[in-house]
């Protein structure tokens, strides 16, 4: 019986800790504030418990002493209980009263130290809180308590005296105050101030200016305010990054989701999944498939024109030497990168990623040709081969079929800056999920055939991909929405 207090950092759910991820990923309990990551939650497992804590808007919050019951009640309970805490348990937060609690229990317990806000909002920021020869300490106070009453425990005199960088959590609705004790202490009026708002999110913004005037500034919690000569740094490339700010809608199933979502956030937006079609085994569980793998021999060449399709097939072989003697033709460079993570080259890829440009480039039969792909699928390349003097044996390989259709996201979806779509099911299941009105003013399509599909449904296509892969895809999204 183990509690676990684990730090979830500061915003970006990408930074917490390895050890905070795998313990999320096996938890039984889980007793969350209110983060901003939220997406840390879409790790853990469906049976487990998840019990909010945190403090809402309105200022209502489980009062702390409930939350050390829960914990030790959890912990005698024999469950591997996560506790949830933004930033780093230990730094002006009740982590060490938490650990108190359970210790005085005799219940096990674990830190997981998190990143803390005070130095990666900085960071995020373009300002490293240090610096050789110019900023050699650095303070990290809290302005949550009142500097105006009679006996503040913050000593703003010591701290100035220090001629260190000052990072201070929780200080914008105290900050006129601080900065007057500051300036009181010693400080020059001159000095740099910075504050870094929503520090590592999407919506972070950092506003610099000096000790005097920051105040005069629209400052809004939360915020990181630092002050000292690093502020001069302008290190930027958060807020650089070309879609920064940038709301942008993927459609991609679940299981697809990930690497692409990644490549956006990767490029600054907030990413909204909204998966319209979800990948499912073939009618007939896939002995069509086996079948097919067990007699590859007896086939000139395997077509794969989807990744998907290619994930299924590759699933057939333990070892890349069952396809020795057959040739691969991939219709763009998605397939080619799943062929790519068994060391295997296909053999043509055509210069057009779409079945046409496939056709075109085919050589003339006689022979036969393995089409593994999806249950509904344009018969371009069957027909096109077979007119080609190639005998073709299509085999279902898998089924999209829609998603569950979360509709509380309509407006979401709406307000959005851009959608992607990479198939013409997932605009099709939009649209009959959410209707055309619903898409954004910007749509980014993999290629002509999704475009085809987008406009028939009387959606404007912004942006095709070229070439028409995942990379192009970025490419046209950041040519439509990107910062210039």
């Amino acid at each position: 019986m183990t509690v676990h207090l684990v730090g979830a950092g500061p915003g970006d759910p990408n930074l917490i800790t390895v050890r905070g991820a795998e313990l999320l990923k096996v938890a039984d309990v889980v007793i969350h504030d209110r983060l901003t990551a939220a997406e840390l939650l879409e790790l853990i497992p469906d049976s487990c418990a998840r019990i909010y804590v945190g403090k809402d808007p309105d200022g209502q919050s489980m009062p702390q002493e409930r939350i050390n019951e829960l914990l030790v009640e959890h912990g005698l309970a024999g469950r591997t209980v996560v506790r949830l805490k933004g930033g780093d348990p230990y730094l002006f937060a009740r982590g060490a009263e938490e650990a108190a609690a359970l210790a005085a229990a005799g219940v096990d317990f674990e830190v997981v130290p998190g990143i803390t806000s005070a130095f990666a909002a900085p960071a995020y920021g373009g300002i490293p809180v240090t610096r050789r020869y110019s900023s050699t300490s650095v303070t990290v106070v809290t302005g949550h308590e009142d500097p105006s009453k009679d006996t503040p425990e913050v000593d703003w005199t010591a701290i100035a005296q220090l001629r260190g960088t000052i990072v201070i959590l929780m200080g914008v609705r105290r900050w006129p105050e601080i900065s007057r004790r500051l300036r009181a202490a010693g400080l020059s009026q001159d000095t740099p101030a910075a504050a870094v708002h929503w520090g590592s999110t999407n919506r972070q913004q950092t506003v610099r200016a000096t000790l005097a005037t920051l105040a005069e500034e629209e400052l809004r919690a939360p915020s990181v305010i630092v002050v000292g000569d690093v502020v001069r740094s302008e290190l930027d490339w958060f807020e650089k990054r070309p879609l920064f700010g940038r709301r942008v809608v993927i459609t991609r199933a679940l299981q697809q989701r990930g690497q692409f979502a990644s490549m956006v956030e990767d490029s600054g937006a907030e990413v909204l999944g909204v998966p319209t079609i979800a990948i499912a085994d073939p009618q007939d569980a896939g002995e069509a498939l086996r079948s097919a793998a067990d007699r590859i021999g007896t086939y000139d060449w395997v077509v794969l024109s989807s990744p998907n399709g290619a994930q299924r097939f590759l699933a057939q072989f333990r070892d890349a030497r069952g396809l020795a003697g057959v040739r691969i033709a991939v219709v763009g460079p998605g397939t080619a990168d799943t062929l790519n993570t068994l060391g295997l080259l296909p053999d043509l890829i055509p210069a057009r990623h779409v079945g046409e440009g496939l056709v075109e480039e085919f050589p003339d039969g006689p022979g036969r040709v393995l089409l593994p792909r999806a249950a509904v699928a344009r018969d371009v390349i069957p027909d096109g081969l077979a007119a080609k003097g190639w005998e073709v044996d299509v085999v279902e390989a898998y089924r999209t079929v829609a998603a569950e259709i979360d509709h509380s996201r309509r407006e979401s979806i709406r307000s959005s800056d851009a959608i992607c779509f990479t198939s013409s099911s997932s605009v099709d299941n939009f649209v009959a999920a959410f209707g055309a009105e619903a898409a954004p003013d910007a749509v980014a399509v993999i290629g002509p055939i999704t475009a085809a599909a987008a406009e028939s449904h009387g959606l404007r296509v912004t942006a095709i991909a070229d070439p028409h892969s995942l990379d192009g895809l970025l490419d046209a999204l950041i040519e439509a929405v990107g910062h210039p």
